[in-house]
C-alpha cells in the first residue's frame, strides 16, 4: 500500500474535475464513482446510461481517463490481491491495484513481476488499457504476462477473457483504453527475483543497433536495458544494462523506500531543463555522479521506482510530457537523423530519449509492435499556453509522419496530437476494434477524450 497516496491525489484536483499528471487536459465530470466492490462497477454501469470513463493513477497524457459530463470510475480504491499461487507463479488482483502493492506481497517468496512499465505506482487496470512495456529483455507488452481479465461489459455483464475464453474480447481490452468495458481482475504471471549487476558503457548512436543486437537482444542473463540518447546533438547513447550475478547486493534494500522527496531529482531536472548548458552538465557531471560505482541489485528493487522521481517542483507555466514512437528494429538508423532534424528544427526542449526493445505483439487489436520494434520514449518540457500548445502539436505530427513513413507507429497514452489519418495508418486493425466496440457497447457507453476524438461511430 501506499501510504497517504490517495489522499494526497484527490486534494490535489476538485472532485468533478478530472486532469492528468500534466495538467494539461482537465476534464468536467458529472459524477466520480469511487467502488471497492465489483458489485457497486456492476450496478453503475447497469444503471447509468453513459458516458462513462475508467481511471487510474491518471499518468495518460491526453484526456485518456475521462470524458465530459460523463461517469468516471475512480478505480484507486479497487485494490484488494484476491489470490498469490507461489509455486504456479501466478497473482490475481483487482484492477485498482498499484504494481508497488503486488511486489510488496510477492517479494518474500523471492519473485517478481515479469513484465510491467518502469514505475511502480501506476494501478494494473491503467497498465492492462494501455498494454504497457518497460526495459525487459526478450519480451514484448504486457499482454504477454496476462493468463486471463474479468471484465464489466456495457450491458453489464461480469465476463472471464483470456486467450482461450472469449478471445476477442481479451485481445480488444487490453490495450483498449477503457473503449470496450472496465477491466475488473487481472491473472498475472510471475518469475524469480534474481540479483542484478548494472552495466553501462557509452558509444555513438551509429554503433547502438549492433551493439544491441550482437550483446543484449539474445542474451537470458540481461534482464532490463535501455539506451539514453543524449539531446542536443542527438549522437550519443548511454546504453544500460542490469544483467543477472551472484554478486552480493550493494543496494541492501530489496524495494525503492517509499515516501522519498527526490529534491536532487528535481534539480536535476532543473539543470538539465532550463540551464543554457544544462545537458552537457548532465553529460559531463550528473550522470557520471548518479552512475558511480559498482550497484548490484535486487530485481524488485529495480522494478519499484515511482514515478514521482521525475515530477518537478511545479508545473504552472511549463509542465512535463512524454511521447514514443515505435520503429521496425532494421529502420533504427534511418529514424534517427529524421527524429534529430525535427527536433533540432523546432527546438525541442528535449530531456531524454530512452531507447527500448520489445518483442512482437500480433495478438491485440490495437497492438503497438505488430513486429519487432525499438521504441524512442521522449521526455520533453513544453510551455502550457495556447500557442505552445500548437506548436507541439505541429513537431509531433512530424515525427509521427517520420515514423509511419518506415512503418512504425506511435503510443497513443499521451498527447492526442495525431490526425485521423495518422491513427488509422498507425493502428491498421483500429477498423476491426471499432466493430468490436459497436457489437459490445452499441450505445457507446464506454468513452474519453481519446475515444472522442477517432471513435465516431
Amino acid at each position: 500500500m501506499l501510504p497517504n497516496t490517495r489522499a494526497v491525489e484527490q486534494q490535489e484536483i476538485p472532485p468533478t474535475v478530472i486532469s492528468d499528471v500534466t495538467q494539461l487536459n482537465p476534464v468536467t465530470v458529472s459524477e466520480v464513482l469511487v467502488p471497492t466492490t465489483t458489485r457497486e462497477i456492476v450496478s453503475a454501469v447497469t444503471r447509468h446510461s453513459g458516458p462513462i470513463s475508467i481511471g487510474g493513477s491518471r499518468h495518460s497524457m491526453g484526456g485518456q481517463t475521462a470524458t465530459p459530463a460523463g461517469l468516471q470510475i475512480d478505480m484507486r480504491h479497487f485494490d484488494r490481491i484476491l489470490a498469490f499461487d507461489s509455486v504456479r507463479r501466478t497473482i490475481t488482483v483487482q484492477t485498482g491495484v498499484r504494481w508497488r502493492q503486488i511486489q510488496e506481497r510477492i517479494d518474500s517468496a523471492n519473485l517478481s513481476v515479469k513484465i510491467m512499465q518502469s514505475f511502480a505506482n501506476f494501478t494494473v487496470g491503467g497498465s492492462l488499457s494501455v498494454n504497457a512495456h518497460g526495459r525487459y529483455v526478450g519480451f514484448g507488452p504486457l499482454v504477454s504476462s496476462v493468463r486471463s481479465i474479468k471484465i464489466v461489459l456495457a450491458n453489464g455483464d461480469l465476463v472471464d477473457a483470456s486467450r482461450d475464453v472469449r478471445s476477442d474480447i481479451f485481445f480488444g481490452a487490453i490495450g483498449g483504453y477503457g473503449a470496450l468495458g472496465v477491466i475488473t481482475e487481472a491473472t498475472l504471471d510471475l518469475v524469480e527475483n534474481a540479483r542484478v549487476k548494472r552495466h553501462q558503457v557509452t558509444m555513438p548512436i551509429r554503433e547502438y543497433r549492433p551493439y544491441f543486437f550482437r550483446r543484449i537482444r539474445d542474451s537470458t542473463a540481461v534482464v532490463f536495458h535501455n539506451g539514453d540518447i543524449y539531446p542536443g546533438d542527438y549522437r550519443t547513447v548511454r546504453a544500460e544494462s542490469y544483467i543477472r550475478t551472484s554478486d552480493p547486493v550493494t543496494v541492501p534494500e530489496r524495494m525503492v523506500p517509499l515516501g522519498q522527496s527526490y529534491a536532487l531529482n528535481r534539480a536535476a531536472i532543473r539543470i538539465v531543463s532550463d540551464w543554457p548548458f544544462g545537458q552537457t552538465m548532465r553529460r559531463v557531471v550528473v550522470d557520471p555522479w548518479r552512475f558511480r560505482g559498482p550497484h548490484v541489485a535486487w530485481r524488485n528493487y529495480i522494478a519499484s521506482s515511482n514515478a514521482e522521481e521525475l515530477e518537478p517542483a511545479s508545473r504552472t507555466g511549463a509542465t512535463y510530457v512524454l511521447a514514443e514512437y515505435f520503429v521496425p528494429v532494421e529502420r533504427f538508423d534511418e529514424f534517427v537523423p529524421a527524429m534529430r532534424g525535427i527536433l533540432r528544427r523546432h527546438r525541442v526542449n528535449v530531456l531524454n530519449v530512452s531507447v527500448r526493445h520489445a518483442r512482437p505483439d500480433t495478438e491485440t487489436l490495437l497492438s503497438w509492435a505488430p513486429r519487432e520494434v525499438f521504441a524512442f520514449v521522449l521526455y520533453y518540457k513544453q510551455n502550457t499556453d495556447t500557442a505552445s500548445q500548437r506548436v507541439v502539436g505541429n513537431w509531433t505530427r512530424e515525427l509521427i509522419e517520420a515514423t509511419l513513413r518506415i512503418g512504425g507507429s506511435y503510443y497513443l497514452p499521451y498527447q492526442l496530437h495525431a490526425t485521423q489519418s495518422q491513427f488509422l495508418r498507425a493502428y491498421s486493425r483500429a477498423p476491426e476494434f471499432f466493430t468490436l466496440k459497436k457489437r459490445l457497447d452499441p450505445t457507446n457507453k464506454f468513452r474519453n477524450m481519446l475515444w472522442n476524438k477517432y471513435y465516431h461511430p
